[in-house]
């Protein structure tokens, strides 16, 4: 199961945020399909997903996407995804 918190943020304040979860298994080759679920359901631009951001999300279990790894204009400052894990 993969539960991920979006957040989009302008400055330190949570403008919009939302709990992603699905039955799915993560692999990191998949996780451009939920990042575009993610955008999808918060009604926002996909950002480009570069290694680094994929990266990140594996070995700190969270994601930042700034204004520059989105191609249409956006009405925040960052978009932070955080890999949830439950025990």
């Amino acid at each position: 199961m993969i539960k991920i918190w979006a957040k989009c943020l302008v400055g330190d304040h949570i403008k919009k945020d939302m709990i992603y979860e699905t039955l799915d298994h993560y692999n990191p080759e998949t996780l451009f399909h939920h990042i575009t679920a993610i955008c999808n359901e918060l009604d926002i631009p996909t950002p480009v997903i570069l290694k680094n951001h994929v990266d990140n999300f594996d070995k700190f279990n969270h994601a930042i996407f700034l204004k520059r790894d989105f191609v249409e204009s956006i009405d925040f400052d960052k978009l932070v995804l955080e890999h949830v894990i439950t025990k």
